[in-house]
């Protein structure tokens, strides 16, 4: 290995604008931070937790005309009345085709 390529590894303070300082090991001499563990509102358990909930409310109170009218004017069918209605669709369909084959045929 080459001598003499790293550089010097010596004590450090990390010196936040709260006042804490903090003792370690670096390259540099002096570190100066804004925000420490000592002040950083995570840490200190001042921390604001934003209100998702009132943007959540707000969003539904906007669209809620429209939800409402979209429900309204799904109306439910039975089943049966559902399953005949589609089963009319096909015979008519059948009888389309059918008669257009014929059609074409002549």
């Amino acid at each position: 290995m080459k001598k003499d390529i790293h550089p010097n590894y010596q004590p450090c303070t990390i010196d936040c604008t709260c006042g804490n300082s903090i003792k370690t090991r670096s390259v540099l001499p002096r570190i100066q931070v804004d925000i420490c563990s000592a002040c950083h509102p995570f840490f200190t358990g001042k921390q604001k937790l934003m209100d998702t909930a009132g943007r959540i409310d707000r969003f539904k109170k906007k669209f809620q005309d429209k939800i409402v009218s979209a429900k309204k004017s799904t109306r439910a069918t039975p089943a049966s009345a559902l399953k005949a209605r589609v089963a009319d669709m096909k015979k008519s369909n059948f009888q389309a085709l059918k008669d257009k084959i014929k059609a074409e045929g002549k």
